[in-house]
C-alpha cells in the first residue's frame, strides 16, 4: 500500500473508490446461467454444482439434524462464546421491535400494526472460512421478529464446520441445507424438491452470492446487496497507527475483493499506517487473501488536506463499516450520514461488532449505505396502516377528498365519499332512515 492524496485522485481512481461493485458486473452472465439452471433442474443442479464448485459429493441436502448434534458435541470453550454472542445480539434486536399503535385524530382513528414475514431464507457463508457469527446475525433477528420458518443455506463440505452448525441451533434455524454460492440463492428464491421457496432472502456473501441476489430480486424480496467486506477508517493525529492497521487487515482477510481504506489529515500518520500494515501482514494464514484485498483498486491509505476533506471522502465512500479513531469522534460522526455501522474510539474494533457487541453485521456494501441501513428486526416485518373514520371525521375531510379526486379525474373515488356524506346528511334529518 502507498499513501495517496485525496486531492490528486484521477477520475478513474475516484470511480474505483466510490462506484465500486467488487467485480459483480463481470460475473452477471455466469450467475444468470446458474440461477436459470437451478430454477429448471432443482436438486439435480444443486448436487452437480456442489461437485463442480465445492468438490463435494452431497448426500442429503437437508442437514438440519446435524445442528443439534454439533451443539452437543462442541467444547464449552466454544459453546459459551456462541451463547454469549447470541444473547447480546438478541438483546440488541429486541430493542428494535416496534409496537402496534392506534391514536385518535379528531374522529380519525389511525394506527399501524406489524406482522412478521412467514418464510425467510438466510445465507450463511462458508468455503474458505467458517462464519458462525453470520448464522447468529441472520437468524436471531428473524426469530425476534417472529418469523415462523427460517431456512438456512450454507456451502457444502465433507464436514460442515461444527461452530456454524451449533450457532444455527442456538439461533433457532428451522431448516438447514448444504448449498452454497449463487445456486443457494436460486434455490431459496424459486424452490427445489428439497429447499423450500421463501418470501425474502437475507445475509452476506461473496460477489457470486451478491450477484445472484441481484438476479432474483424481481421474483423474491432481498435485504440488500451485501457483498465483500468494507471498512473506512477516519483518523486524526491521536489515532494509534497499529490499531488502524489491525482493523484494515481484519476486514481484508475476509475476501480478496474486500475494500479497505483509511483517510487522515495527518500525513505522518498515513505513512505509519502503511508501515504497520506491511509489518503485520507477513506470515498470516490468509496472507494471499489479505494482499488481494490491499491491492484492490477500492483500497488504500489516503491523506486529506483537512479533516473536512476527509469527512467528505468518508461520506462519498459510504462504507459498510466506518471506524472513527479521532479525538472528536462524535462530532465527526454527526457530519457523516452514510455508513452501515459506525465504530467510535480506539477500543471499538470492527471485529467486536462482527461477533458479539450486539448490532447486526449484515450491512450494505458498494456505497449502498447512502440509501439503506443494515439488517434489523424491521427487515423481517411488514406493516399495515389502520384507519377508522366516524361520520364527522369523514365530513371534515369530505370536500378535500372529493375535490382532489375530481382533479385527478377519478369520479368513482369522489362518489364513494359523496354517497356517504349524503347518507349522513339524510340520516341527520331522518334518524330512522339508516335503520330501514
Amino acid at each position: 500500500m502507498n499513501v495517496n492524496a485525496v486531492a490528486e485522485l484521477a477520475p478513474d481512481e475516484r470511480r474505483a473508490l466510490f462506484d465500486r461493485d467488487a467485480g459483480i458486473a463481470a460475473i452477471e452472465s455466469d450467475v444468470t446461467a446458474i440461477v436459470d439452471r437451478v430454477r429448471e433442474e432443482g436438486d439435480v443442479a444443486l448436487r452437480e454444482y456442489a461437485e463442480e464448485f465445492d468438490d463435494v459429493t452431497v448426500g442429503s441436502l437437508d442437514i438440519t439434524d446435524e445442528a443439534e448434534r454439533a451443539y452437543d458435541e462442541i467444547d464449552d470453550n466454544l459453546r459459551n462464546p456462541i451463547e454469549t454472542a447470541a444473547a447480546n445480539i438478541r438483546e440488541f434486536h429486541e430493542r428494535q421491535v416496534p409496537d402496534d399503535w392506534r391514536e385518535s385524530f379528531d374522529g380519525r382513528e389511525l394506527g399501524q400494526r406489524y406482522r412478521p414475514i412467514e418464510r425467510i431464507g438466510a445465507y450463511v457463508p462458508g468455503g474458505s472460512a467458517a462464519y458462525p457469527s453470520s448464522a447468529l446475525m441472520t437468524v436471531v433477528p428473524a426469530k425476534v421478529a417472529g418469523v415462523e420458518q427460517v431456512a438456512v443455506t450454507t456451502p457444502p463440505a465433507d464436514e460442515i464446520n461444527p461452530a456454524t452448525l451449533a450457532a444455527l441451533h442456538v439461533a433457532g434455524a428451522d431448516a438447514i441445507y448444504q448449498v452454497g454460492g449463487a445456486q443457494a440463492i436460486a434455490a431459496l428464491a424459486y424452490g427445489t424438491e428439497t429447499v423450500p421457496r421463501v418470501q425474502k432472502i437475507v445475509g452476506p456473501g461473496n460477489r457470486w452470492v451478491t450477484a445472484a441476489k441481484a438476479a432474483v430480486r424481481n421474483d423474491c424480496e432481498i435485504d440488500f446487496l451485501a457483498g465483500p467486506s468494507e471498512i473506512c477508517v477516519l483518523a486524526d493525529e491521536t489515532a494509534e497507527p497499529q490499531f488502524v492497521a489491525a482493523d484494515l487487515l481484519a476486514q481484508a482477510e475476509h475476501d480478496p475483493n474486500a475494500s479497505v481504506v483509511a483517510v487522515t489529515d495527518d500525513e505522518t500518520l498515513a505513512g505509519r499506517i502503511v508501515a504497520e500494515v506491511e509489518d503485520r501482514l507477513a506470515g498470516r494464514e490468509r496472507e494471499d487473501t489479505i494482499r488481494g484485498a490491499l491491492e484492490n483498486d477500492a483500497s488504500g491509505v489516503f491523506h486529506a488536506r483537512s479533516m473536512s476533506e476527509a469527512v467528505l471522502f468518508c461520506e462519498e465512500y459510504a462504507a459498510e463499516h466506518l471506524s472513527i479513531q479521532a479525538a472528536e469522534d462524535e462530532a465527526l460522526l454527526d457530519r457523516i450520514a452514510s455508513a452501515g455501522s459506525a465504530f467510535l474510539g480506539p477500543h471499538s474494533p470492527v471485529a467486536a461488532g462482527d461477533y458479539a457487541a450486539g448490532p447486526n453485521h449484515v450491512l450494505p456494501t458498494g456505497g449502498h449505505a447512502k440509501i439503506a441501513g443494515g439488517l434489523s428486526v424491521d427487515s423481517f416485518l411488514r406493516s399495515t396502516t389502520v384507519q377508522r373514520l366516524d361520520a364527522d371525521a369523514l365530513d371534515a375531510i369530505g370536500d378535500t377528498v372529493t375535490t382532489l379526486a375530481a382533479a385527478e379525474g377519478l369520479e368513482a373515488h369522489a362518489e364513494s365519499v359523496a354517497l356517504r356524506l349524503r347518507e349522513s346528511e339524510n340520516a341527520a334529518r331522518d334518524p330512522d332512515r339508516l335503520r330501514e
